[in-house]
């Protein structure tokens, strides 16, 4: 008896994969999980999950915000991300204040939070207009 196999399909393409404010959130969201395996191996468990939590929340906003019919909705969205990029940064200030990370690292993902902030804010106001 011959075995029938489903021919192979393309993997599923979603509207936020083509938006630069999400590819930018992903990459970023990688380095701050990259950020956090390095806080566990110290133990510190705590601030590896919140650092993990605010970097996820980044891509999942733009996300699901993308999947909604209305512009507002999606704002609103937008705005929730843009607030965890804000949290990610306040971490990042203090982790480094406490000597867990280096200011060079921190700076170089507090230039990536600016930058991702400041697309964000600008994709928003293009979405109201």
């Amino acid at each position: 008896m011959q075995r029938i196999t489903a021919p192979k399909t393309a993997r599923p393409h979603f509207r936020f994969e083509d938006l630069e404010i999400w590819q930018r959130a992903r990459v970023l969201a990688v380095k701050l999980h990259r950020l956090a395996e390095e806080l566990d191996k110290r133990r510190l468990y705590r601030y590896a999950e919140q650092l993990r939590a605010a970097g996820l929340s980044l891509t999942n906003n733009i996300a699901e915000g993308s999947g909604s019919t209305h512009s507002r909705e999606f704002m609103q969205y937008l705005n929730i991300a843009r607030r965890s990029l804000f949290e990610d940064a306040s971490m990042l200030m203090v982790f480094e204040g406490l000597g867990l990370v280096s200011g060079a690292e921190v700076d170089d993902l507090l230039r990536d939070c600016d930058l991702l902030s400041r697309k964000i804010t600008n994709f928003s106001r293009t979405l109201g207009s």
